[in-house]
């Protein structure tokens, strides 16, 4: 029997929406590429991970250097860029910056694709 024949084929197009309802303006494809680029390197994937799963949702950059590895410097650089992405806020206390998920940012990212 045809390997064709054994596999169970749907026909996605009559389930499922496409990805984007028209084309993207050249200003929504530059919001976005800058979204999707803070997002797009493991350590600061994990940064957000680790912060989210965090105590209180809420973690000290000295928390964070350890897990992923790397130095204060380096994870401090990987914070500010999910800051000006509006992934995190940041608050300083005494000598250390606090981190916490900004509300409902990862679901706007989740959404990216179909909204515009």
């Amino acid at each position: 029997m045809p390997v064709a024949e054994l596999l169970p084929l749907t026909d996605v197009t009559a389930c499922c929406t496409p990805i984007t309802l028209d084309a993207m303006t050249a200003e929504q494809a530059e919001v976005m590429a800058r979204t999707l680029k803070a997002l797009a390197d493991p350590a600061r994937l994990r940064l957000l991970s680790l912060v989210a799963a965090h105590d209180d949702d809420e973690a000290c950059v000295c928390d964070l250097t350890e897990p992923l590895g790397l130095s204060q410097p380096t994870v401090s650089h990987h914070l500010k860029i999910l800051v000006e992405a509006g992934f995190l806020t940041r608050s300083k206390r005494a000598t250390w910056a606090y981190y916490r998920i900004v509300p409902g940012s990862l679901d706007a990212v989740a959404g990216l694709l179909t909204s515009v």
